[in-house]
């Protein structure tokens, strides 16, 4: 139990540190394009009612954003960009980066000492595990690039 306190407590930090700095460079982001040639598009009131909005319900958005993979640093940067206040950031970061930690603390680690133990007593087995796993994530992938590629045949015809 102290070993997950300890990582729980490294991951906290790291990820504190992390979705901050990704925070900070999003809000001297948006300062520097606020003062270059994108001002005038910045300024528009579509634009500045999407900050609103982000400002006043972008908290939860970036606190649930610390529970997807590849979100999150994107949901931190346009928080920066768009200047959520400090007051609504800083409790969805600790709220979120808590949650984070927790999880990768007890399953992420969890899931490595059993990967860990399967290749150290039985080998051949943790090898077949990782290929089936690789297999899947490559399947994966190949079955939603082709659904988001329109076929050649039933593409619109060409007008002559």
């Amino acid at each position: 139990m102290e070993k997950v306190a300890l990582t729980a407590g490294a991951l906290y930090v790291i990820i504190l540190l992390r979705a901050g700095g990704t925070f900070a460079v999003g809000w001297l982001a948006g300062a520097g394009a606020r003062r270059s040639r994108f001002a005038d598009r910045i300024s528009s009131e579509r634009f500045q009612r999407a900050e609103r909005a982000i400002q006043k319900w972008g908290a939860p958005v970036v606190a649930v954003s610390f529970l997807t993979v590849g979100f999150q640093t994107a949901a931190n940067f346009l928080a920066g960009t768009l200047r959520m206040p400090l007051p609504r950031y800083l409790p969805a970061l600790f709220v979120g980066g808590a949650a984070w930690a927790l999880i990768y603390a007890t399953v992420g680690i969890g899931a490595l000492e059993v990967l860990g133990r399967l290749f150290a007593e039985r080998t051949a087995l943790g090898v077949s595990a990782v290929a089936v796993l690789l297999l899947a994530a490559c399947g994966l992938v190949l079955y939603r690039r082709r659904r988001t590629t329109p076929r050649p045949d039933t593409a619109a015809p060409e007008q002559v």
